[in-house]
């Protein structure tokens, strides 16, 4: 494990964020390939390759499978620091890392025992990238209703058509989770979740993800039509999946990656306080003010993140916990602070380095933390969340 760096007050970043644990070792070696490719994924707008095929060598994509199904059983929490460490590297690549889990764990929790269903989770044990499907066009970006449905015959095979606005890294994808209606007669929000694999599945593109930041996501709109069986259909309703996992796993992680970005360039601010340090022998810089300023916020954003992961940890098997209204604001409440925070820690961090973070490439440039920073907020809107909040708030009140 490396060296924790310290601030000039004796601070160090590594333990404001947390970096220790179980997978920090092969943590650190794929953020170190992360880190190296960043620069050219952000420019390219491509997936994040060398880092997905790092994190399925090293096994972070299988890092939650459950001990009973011979994975490693990790928690949200310890999910959570890996996501940070990533999101310091690469934030692309910690997206990927946190959207992959936010529909992996729904086999196991809530996938049954259908054949296509545990195959799928043995091919996550195995390293296989999952992406979804929940948006689709028409619709406004609410994922728990559907206009696509699944479309069944007598042999058990079923079918889908799927017009949507956003699939992330569909070109790098083991399978594509897809929500759909239930059958073509069911309501827009009685849905399920359909595994749709590359063989099975056809994806004609309908527009290019070239965006401000998370350019790697490679966000891009695809029409899906997909040809399955009906063993690969999750056996709970995507209500349940949603509220007991989906949302809340979602949510921690996102929030954990954009903690990353955050860390990382708050440590780009102290490295440029300590520059400015050495010339100003026995005296504070304003410099050092500042970062001690961004340093408390910095904690404050990673002590509500790591909570909230130890508050889904410690109720992950409750169903009635997990879909209870003041769960859901809690989860809501976590991706709304954390995508609003992010993009405030950085513009602190670019004001302490300066002119340097203002440059567009270098050691200490700003310029793509800032970019990505401000898609978290867009990012499944916060408006949206807010709206649904609304309602929320009128059943129940905060977890204090």
């Amino acid at each position: 494990m490396s060296t924790p760096v310290l601030d000039p007050a004796g601070v160090g970043l590594d333990e404001v964020v947390g970096t220790g644990g179980r997978f920090a070792a092969r943590t650190a070696l794929v953020a170190e390939v992360a880190a190296r490719f960043a620069d050219e994924v952000d420019r390219d707008a491509r997936p994040p390759r060398e880092a997905i095929a790092a994190m399925k060598e090293h096994g972070l994509l299988a890092a939650a499978v459950p001990t009973e199904l011979g994975g490693e059983g990790a928690t949200l929490a310890e999910l959570s620091v890996i996501a940070t460490e990533l999101g310091r590297a690469c934030a692309a690549t910690a997206m990927v890392f946190a959207m992959h889990h936010g529909q992996a764990m729904a086999l196991w929790r809530h996938g049954g025992v259908a054949l296509g269903v545990t195959a799928m989770t043995e091919a996550v044990r195995a390293g296989a990238l999952v992406a979804s499907s929940t948006t689709e066009r028409g619709i406004g970006g609410d994922a728990r209703r559907s206009t696509c449905a699944i479309e069944p015959d007598v042999e058990g095979r079923v079918r889908l058509h799927k017009d949507a606005p956003v699939i992330s890294y569909a070109t790098e994808a083991d399978a594509v989770f897809v929500t759909a209606r239930r059958d073509p007669d069911a309501a827009p929000s009685d849905q399920r979740l359909v595994i749709c694999l590359p063989a099975e599945t056809t994806l004609t593109q309908t527009s290019t993800w070239d965006t401000l930041g998370l350019r790697g996501t490679c966000s891009n709109g695809w029409i899906l039509d997909a040809e399955t069986h009906e063993d690969r259909i999750l056996r709970d309703d995507y209500g349940t999946i949603s509220a007991q996992t989906v949302l809340p796993v979602s949510h921690v992680l996102w929030a954990s990656a954009w903690l990353g970005i955050a860390a990382d360039a708050a440590d780009r601010a102290r490295r440029a306080v300590r520059r400015q340090a050495r010339g100003s022998i026995g005296q504070t810089t304003p410099g050092a003010l500042r970062l001690a300023e961004l340093l408390v916020d910095l904690q404050t954003l990673a002590d509500s993140v790591r909570h909230a992961a130890a508050r889904f940890d410690a109720a992950a098997d409750d169903p009635e916990v997990l879909e209870s209204p003041a769960f859901a604001l809690a989860a809501n409440a976590l991706k709304i602070q954390a995508s609003e925070r992010v993009t405030d820690l950085v513009t602190t961090a670019l004001r302490i380095v300066g002119i340097a973070g203002f440059a567009a490439s270098g050691p200490t440039s700003l310029a793509r933390h800032l970019r990505d920073s401000h898609g978290a907020a867009v990012m499944v809107s916060n408006d949206r969340l807010l709206q649904n909040d609304a309602g929320l708030a009128l059943m129940s009140g905060a977890i204090l």
